[in-house]
């Protein structure tokens, strides 16, 4: 395999992973529920709608959570699986690709379906055989949060400040945020009477208030929003009787083309568990990429 195919399959799995692990817990949106059951009597205000679904939600913990994510022509993928948010990201998620590009190449690498396991201070992703074979007989690529903050700038950053601290009341939180939220209507999603709310978020403003970034990684942050033409997102959460997050939708225009990314959660209180992969089995993908001749370069991982 050639050093600028491992560099390329290398970064696209950092990318669509940390993505699917963040948007499944932390944003999402748009788009019209499963079944319309009219608009409410009970007038409730939307700001405090979602201050009780955030408190909820947060103490919830953990959950099941089945998504999809797709970006123009790059790629479109599926996952399921369990996620904890009590003590910093942690879970298991099965990843499917399922079109685009990335997909193709992830087919002739015998690696289009792969388990991702979040940890507090990395993800790994489980490559197939033929990969494996290209990197030292080794399976597991680690994605170290500090690597990716150090090699990605800006978006590297903030991707582990999310990565760590996430939960799926993040969602919530950016709506609540922005100022600019409202109450859609009501509908029967995966069986539950829930409460749609939407809105529109500043990508760049958001980041700037709700993180912990220096002056110089938002910057740089804000150059990589800018190539990837990311602007605005529209958000969309379905909450139920409960309080509790059943589904969240997010779209974004990208220059690479529509990012759209849903999620619905189940089960609340599920149990999670994720291991460390053996080491003796796991390459970290900044090693591999330095004996490969790459660089993360600027391409960031939020893209």
């Amino acid at each position: 395999m050639k050093s600028t195919t491992v560099r390329r399959v290398t970064l696209s799995i950092a990318a669509a992973t940390a993505l699917t692990g963040v948007a499944a817990c932390s944003s999402s949106g748009s788009g019209e529920g499963d079944g319309a059951a009219g608009q409410g009597a009970t007038r409730v205000s939307p700001i405090s709608a979602l201050r009780s679904a955030e408190q909820s939600t947060d103490r919830a913990d953990s959950a099941k959570v089945v998504s999809t994510t797709t970006i123009g022509t790059l790629m479109s993928m599926e996952a399921h699986g369990t996620l904890a948010w009590g003590h910093g990201l942690t879970g298991t998620l099965t990843l499917t690709y399922t079109g685009g590009s990335l997909a193709d190449t992830m087919r002739r690498l015998d690696s289009s379906s792969m388990q991702a396991r979040y940890l507090p201070d990395a993800y790994y992703a489980r490559m197939g055989d033929r990969f494996a074979r290209q990197a030292d007989g080794k399976h597991w690529l680690r994605y170290g949060y500090d690597d990716l903050a150090t090699l990605a700038g800006g978006s590297g950053a903030y991707l582990k400040e999310q990565m760590q601290n996430t939960t799926p009341n993040q969602s919530v939180k950016l709506l609540l945020a922005s100022g600019d939220v409202k109450k859609v209507g009501e509908a029967t999603v995966a069986g539950q009477h829930t409460t749609h709310y939407a809105g529109t978020v500043n990508v760049d403003d958001l980041a700037a208030e709700n993180s912990h970034l220096t002056r110089n990684q938002l910057d740089q942050l804000r150059k990589q929003l800018t190539q990837a033409g990311v602007s605005t997102e529209t958000v969309d959460i379905w909450v139920n009787d409960q309080n509790l997050l059943v589904k969240q939708v997010s779209q974004a225009q990208m220059a690479m083309g529509r990012m759209t990314q849903t999620a619905y959660y189940t089960h609340y209180g599920v149990k999670v568990s994720a291991q460390q992969p053996p080491a003796s089995d796991t390459e970290d993908f900044k090693d591999l990429l330095k004996k490969r001749g790459g660089t993360f370069g600027g391409t960031g991982t939020t893209s």
